[in-house]
């Protein structure tokens, strides 16, 4: 194995983006709402595992002398790998932890061979914008011809996945995040108004249907974040950040009472002050009885839930599965991403990478994921590519 620099952005071949879009398919999951074509859960799996082993495949024909790109993050996602395995190996969750380490292998391998790639140019953030846009117009589709199971009762009306099955909270997370790094792309001149606009606004109109939370506060958190990063250089980010305010400010003197209800989305102060119930499960988890190795490597990789019940949270999950060990190394790759961040000088490059990190440490709070593969460890790969250096002297193409 040896280690290079990347190729140029023009030179990035196509098959890296279908590379990263299998990824991002992998991530999907198997849960949600009835699809109006019926999918067997293990075809689903099939479907997404498939994708998987396809987007190593090509990944590794693409680069088959092995180039990679040194990557604080994907060093220490490797220690969190690491650990996984050490947890899962003592089958306190069951065969099915050996499995979702397999996949996590394959996942952070393929980011490895992919990483050859990460130049601090757009590349995988227009990727990443394609696949995510092309998974919301999934959700428009089975709305237009389905709107009853795409805004089922089980989830309170709220907008979901009716063609692949995609909870509420995961339309909302896609639909949030291209919309922040499609403002930021304008603002830096990456992508002119129209296209800019046709993904913003179906974007945020998905996302109020999706009554997502997490999502919303997560854009906003990451925006105003990434144009203050911004406003440093760009006059055009002072002035959108200046509108942003005083919209800010109109809405909750004008709309406060209906911004409350859609926050509320019908709940008891109860359900809503205790997070929908997660902090039920929060404090049964934190309650239990664990050994010592539990409390230093966790019971290995789960389905992210404790009791029958969802964790929703990341920190939480992470202890559950990967103990102190695996907070401590993802506490570490998100404190590494963001001292770079800082360390690099303002850019619109810089600026959106900042709105992904912020945007994923906002969403830990009530969302798993931080501790195995996922979309936020995606998020989180493409603000590392970002950040990487792009100036090198000649290189050699990886492909």
């Amino acid at each position: 194995m040896t280690v290079a620099l990347p190729a140029e952005t023009k030179s990035v071949p196509k098959a890296v983006s279908a590379a990263w879009a299998l990824l991002i398919l992998n991530t999907l999951g198997s849960t949600g709402a009835q699809t109006v074509i019926p999918l067997p859960r293990t075809v689903i799996q099939l479907v997404t595992m498939g994708a998987l082993m396809t987007a190593f495949l090509l990944a590794l024909m693409l680069n088959l002398r092995i180039r990679i790109r040194p990557s604080a993050y994907l060093l220490l996602l490797t220690f969190l790998l690491l650990t996984s395995i050490v947890a899962s190996v003592h089958l306190e969750s069951g065969y099915g932890s050996l499995f979702r380490c397999f996949r996590f292998t394959v996942f952070v391998a393929t980011l490895w061979l992919l990483s050859g790639w990460w130049d601090g140019s757009f590349a995988f953030v227009r990727a990443h914008i394609r696949m995510f846009g092309a998974v919301l117009l999934s959700v428009v589709l089975g709305l237009a011809i389905a709107p009853g199971k795409a805004m089922p009762d089980i989830y309170g009306g709220r907008l979901s996945g009716a063609v692949w099955p995609l909870t509420p909270p995961q339309v909302g997370q896609y639909a949030a995040v291209i919309a922040g790094l499609a403002v930021l792309m304008w603002l830096g001149k990456k992508t002119d108004a129209k296209s800019a606009l046709l993904v913003v606004v179906p974007s945020l109109g998905l996302l109020l249907l999706t009554h997502t939370r997490t999502a919303t506060l997560g854009l906003v958190a990451g925006l105003i974040v990434a144009l203050v990063s911004l406003g440093l250089v760009s006059a055009r980010a002072r002035k959108v950040f200046a509108w942003i305010v005083l919209v800010a400010g109109f809405a909750a003197v004008v709309l406060g009472g209906l911004l409350q209800a859609w926050f509320l989305r019908g709940q008891s102060t109860d359900d809503f002050s205790s997070l929908t119930g997660r902090a039920k499960v929060w404090d049964a988890l934190l309650s239990a009885p664990r050994t010592g190795f539990e409390y230093i490597f966790g019971v290995g990789l789960t389905d992210k839930s404790y009791d029958g019940l969802p964790i929703d949270n990341s920190w939480l999950a992470i202890y559950h599965e990967e103990g102190f060990v695996g907070i401590g190394i993802v506490a570490a790759m998100l404190l590494v991403l963001v001292a770079i961040a800082v360390l690099r000088p303002p850019s619109v490059a810089r600026a959106s990478a900042i709105f992904l990190i912020a945007y994923v440490i906002s969403a830990s709070y009530t969302e798993a994921g931080l501790g195995d593969a996922s979309p936020y460890l995606l998020h989180l790969a493409v603000a590392a590519s970002l950040l990487a250096a792009g100036e090198a002297p000649a290189r050699e193409r990886l492909a």
